[in-house]
This record gives structure tokens, sequence and C-alpha cells, in this order.
């Protein structure tokens, strides 16, 4: 069931209510001290995403984040990109870069 957002027209308070699709649109406000009539509010919305298995994070990525994805995969040779996960992988050049560990002291 959708949440609907309404404003009285005399006393301005904003609320929203809880209601079925069938449901007649509410007339009067809800402060017990104004006697306003209220107006729906056309709202946005909830957003939601798929989620669980066969739908990934990737699917909702930009138009721009996409190409700029693919302009740095193609600038670097493709070695270095966004993973179907959505990571980064690092490049692939064959040596491992390291801080030494320090040694510990003996007593």
């Amino acid at each position: 069931m959708p949440t609907y957002e309404y404003e009285c027209e005399k006393c301005g308070l904003l609320f929203e209510e809880y209601q079925s699709i069938s449901d007649k649109p509410l007339t009067k406000c809800k402060k017990p001290a104004c006697d306003g009539q209220v107006k729906r509010l056309i709202s946005a919305g909830a957003g939601f995403l798929f989620k669980g298995n066969g739908f990934y994070g990737t699917d909702y990525r930009s138009d721009s984040y996409k190409k700029q994805a693919k302009a740095d995969a193609s600038s670097s040779g493709g070695s270095a990109g966004v993973g179907a996960s959505g990571d980064t992988k690092a490049p692939s050049s064959g040596t491992t870069v390291s801080s030494p560990l320090p040694t510990p002291e003996k007593s």
C-alpha cells in the first residue's frame, strides 16, 4: 500500500497517510484545532532496486560512468578496470610491491 502526502490549505500542515490505492483521498486536516481542507501532493515515491541472484549493482550504472570506465580501461591497455561485482581490479604487471615488515627486537 502506498504512502500519500497531504498538505492542509489552512494551517500548512504536511503529513503522510498510509492508505490503499482504492481509498478515497482525505479531505480534512488531521490537526485537532484546524478544520481546513487538505490536498494530496504529488511525490516522487520510493525508488527500488532489484536484489538477489541475477541482478548486479553495475546494471544500474549511469551512461556517463560506463563511458568513463570504458575510456579508462582502453587508455590503460585494458588490464585494469571495474569488475562485474563493482570492485576494481589491480593491474597485472607481474610484479608485487609491498612494504617490508618491521623486524622484531631481541631482548
